[in-house]
């Protein structure tokens, strides 16, 4: 079992979620993967997109619905800061998760995270594990607890 599904395993067990997480037979890289693979609709899946905050130079995470796109005007007023693409290094090294297989939980320092409230309309959600073929189910307002998400608006 790699580090990465190790830590996102320990967060959900230490906040007390039972859930299973799921080794799926395909990638589930993108959202359109995962919706597949968890047959749900495309919205029920938890996207994590980060960005680098160009006045702390931290990553900031924009946890959105699967078929909703991070506006980058909104994101930007939402973070109090311009954002500019965040690289592999600094995702890595702030979320210690390789891009594909970033989870919304399980961070190796704390982040900055922002909650779409669209995934909130639905009962059951899914996120990446940790690795590009792994996710899990969980309630929405479980996952904003356990990210320590702000509900923002930061879609187009």
């Amino acid at each position: 079992m790699s580090k990465s599904l190790k830590r996102v395993k320990h967060a959900l067990a230490e906040a007390g979620v039972e859930t299973d997480v799921l080794e799926m037979g395909t990638e589930t890289r993108t959202a359109q993967q995962a919706a597949d693979a968890a047959g749900c609709k495309l919205d029920q899946i938890a996207k994590s997109i980060i960005f680098r905050g160009e006045t702390s130079g931290d990553a900031i995470l924009f946890i959105t619905a699967g078929g909703n796109q991070v506006d980058n005007a909104k994101a930007s007023a939402v973070a109090g800061q311009s954002l500019g693409k965040a690289d592999a290094a600094l995702i890595r090294k702030q979320t210690g998760f390789a891009i594909g297989g970033v989870a919304p939980i399980g961070h190796l320092s704390p982040i900055t995270t922002y909650l779409d409230p669209k995934l909130l309309t639905f009962d059951l959600i899914y996120a990446a594990a940790g690795t590009p073929r792994h996710i899990f189910p969980i309630k929405p307002a479980i996952l904003q607890q356990l990210s320590n998400a702000q509900v923002s608006d930061f879609t187009s």
